[in-house]
């Protein structure tokens, strides 16, 4: 009789973005922030890992071959389980025999390298079927549970009975909601997949503001188990302008009781992690009432240590400063938004009406500039190329909001139109993509308009 596998509680990182994947350093360095933290689970799925999606049915060859059993190795060497997904939604044939064998024989090639622990991720494709394939299983899920359990139990039968994990199509609330996958689609995945599969969950949207113990629940009650969140919480490969430092939040120390754990996919930039991952793992690790923003100022106080400088090293308060203008999707570090709320007030009010708190906001941002100036020496220097392009970008505002202040103090440019030769039309904030983002307006509300007509 098959015994399944212990549900213990999964915490760690995935390598999952959409970009360049890691080097072999870098997670080196992640496994080794992954011990201290006390996080127990990597898994291998970056998107852009040609062997992950696009020629998943090609067996590594024997480089790629050395490389993961070293990554297996070294895992097994922290006391890190690391896990090997495969995604080959794109393109896979559900009713044909010989990608079920080309599954079977990608993941074989891993139990041989000492990997027990497997997923299959079947997110970010396009819902829909062969006619072979309908005719076959009848349903999107039903294929896709279908393949997924014949290979766990190939796996199973050949000593491979660790974690097995899933990636349903519908991954978050919204897109179950719009009924992609099909109508009944996780109703399905609950019923038909083997029960000892752990299945991902991104919470209500594909970046979860806040994930509840009550959404937890209702899903739970639709798979016929507590599911395993995936969090995009700290992603940023939807946007290369940004990257997110702040804690981890959003997530009661309730829900651990409710989910079988907690992968997040973070930053593509990982010296850019420390924070998330710090935080992370003291909200695994935490029995007592999580505090995120005195968890986050707790793993600045490690991160700033990576911010040596020729001369005057960054402190502490100055490093908060500016992490909060990075903090996460939907809000502000607190410093950062007092400032943002500030400058605003500046540039609604007209010159003739400053009074002496306007000087108290441009010194303030012109320190925070010169801050920007002053990291782009760090002696560590793979930690400035990660920051580099958004450095600049804050820097360039905060000089632009300078030279306006300063412009318009003088009496000597009363009545005169403000221009600096340092952001001229085309160089700055120029592009085809800005001029194309200006067209379409984003109300608070989410709703969109065209700029050139005002919304009703």
């Amino acid at each position: 009789m098959e015994t399944h596998p212990s549900h213990d509680f999964l915490g760690g990182v995935i390598e999952g973005f959409y970009g360049q994947p890691w080097t072999r350093a870098e997670r080196f360095q992640l496994f080794d922030w992954m011990q201290v933290w006390g996080l127990n689970t990597y898994l291998y799925a970056p998107k852009d890992d040609p062997h992950h999606r696009s020629i998943w049915r090609e067996p590594y060859g024997p480089a790629l071959r050395a490389e993961l059993e070293e990554l297996i190795r070294s895992c097994a060497d922290r006391g890190i389980r690391f896990i090997h997904a495969v995604g080959p939604g794109l393109n896979i044939r559900y009713s044909d025999p010989a990608d079920l064998a080309a599954l079977q024989g990608r993941f074989g090639q891993l139990l041989e390298m000492g990997c027990r622990d497997f997923c299959l991720l079947f997110d970010d494709i396009p819902d829909r079927m062969r006619p072979e394939d309908r005719e076959r299983w009848g349903s999107f899920a039903s294929a896709q549970c279908g393949v997924t359990n014949a290979v766990r139990e190939w796996l199973v039968a050949r000593g491979g009975a660790g974690r097995f994990l899933f990636c349903p199509t519908p991954y978050c609330g919204r897109m179950a909601a719009g009924g992609l996958g099909g109508e009944g689609y996780l109703a399905a995945v609950g019923k038909e997949l083997d029960p000892a599969i752990d299945v991902f969950w991104t919470g209500p949207e594909i970046i979860s503001r806040e994930i509840t113990v009550g959404h937890v629940e209702e899903l739970t009650a639709l798979l016929r188990r507590p599911p395993l969140i995936w969090d995009n919480l700290h992603a940023n490969d939807y946007d290369g302008r940004r990257f997110y430092c702040g804690p981890y939040s959003g997530r009661s120390l309730e829900l651990k009781a409710r989910i079988r754990g907690v992968l997040t996919n973070p930053n593509n930039e990982l010296p850019l992690n420390h924070v998330p991952l710090r935080t992370l793992g003291a909200w695994v690790n935490g029995a007592d009432k999580w505090d995120p923003r005195a968890a986050y100022l707790e793993a600045l106080e490690g991160w700033v240590e990576h911010f040596k400088t020729p001369e005057q090293p960054i402190q502490l308060e100055e490093l908060v400063r500016f992490t909060d203008c990075h903090y996460l999707p939907y809000e502000e570090g607190a410093t950062a938004e007092a400032l943002l709320q500030a400058m605003a007030a500046v540039f609604a009010t007209e010159p003739s009406q400053w009074d002496s708190r306007v000087e108290s906001v441009r010194l303030e941002a012109v320190r925070l500039r010169d801050l920007c100036v002053r990291i782009s020496t760090v002696t560590e220097r793979p930690l400035f190329y990660a920051l580099l392009r958004r450095l600049w970008e804050l820097r360039e505002e905060l000089d632009l909001f300078d030279r306006y202040v300063t412009f318009h103090r003088d009496p000597a440019n009363q009545g005169r139109s403000f221009r600096s030769d340092y952001h001229l039309p085309g160089t700055y904030r120029g592009g085809w993509v800005p001029r194309l983002q200006s067209l379409l307006v984003l109300d608070p509300d989410g709703s969109l308009h065209p700029a050139a007509r005002a919304p009703r």
